[in-house]
């Protein structure tokens, strides 16, 4: 019996700092845009040209 009297206020402690964790980050905007870090992976973003066929190896022609 003497160790709820220890273990809930921890619990209640640790569950206050996880809900001031979570409303600290809906704050911070860490939940505004949920869905583009996973659109952002299927688009490929490089802006390099495409090389000629002449030019593939090194800039060197065969």
């Amino acid at each position: 019996m003497s160790n709820l009297l220890l273990l809930i206020p921890i619990a209640l402690f640790l569950g206050l700092l996880g809900l001031a964790a979570f409303l600290w980050s809906l704050k911070s905007g860490q939940f505004d845009d949920i869905e583009g870090a996973a659109n952002r992976i299927l688009f490929d973003d490089d802006d390099q040209e495409p090389q000629d066929s002449h030019t593939k190896n090194n800039g060197m022609k065969r």
